[in-house]
């Protein structure tokens, strides 16, 4: 019975790290637009490539954080270690 406590408590642990990583993609995410502004203020003419590169930019590292989500939920809910 010491064991299932043991595995709740370190899947909960585990899930707490897992959210962590949406921080790294909000960082990220505000950095890369303050830069696709510094960029189109620059060179107006570019505001199109600037735009479309920084949405898929962004939407690549959002993934990263998605991900951490899911593995967050997974561990809290669908936890495979209890069977």
């Amino acid at each position: 019975m010491e064991g299932i406590y043991l595995v709740k408590a370190a899947s909960a642990i585990g899930a707490g790290l897992a959210m962590i990583a949406g921080v790294g993609p909000g960082i990220g995410e505000g950095y890369a637009a303050g830069k696709a502004v510094e960029a189109v203020s620059r060179q107006p003419e570019s505001s199109g490539s600037v735009t479309k590169t920084l949405l898929i930019g962004c939407a690549l590292a959002e993934t990263t954080g998605i991900y951490g989500l899911f593995i967050a939920l997974a561990l809290l809910f669908f936890n495979p270690l209890l069977g």
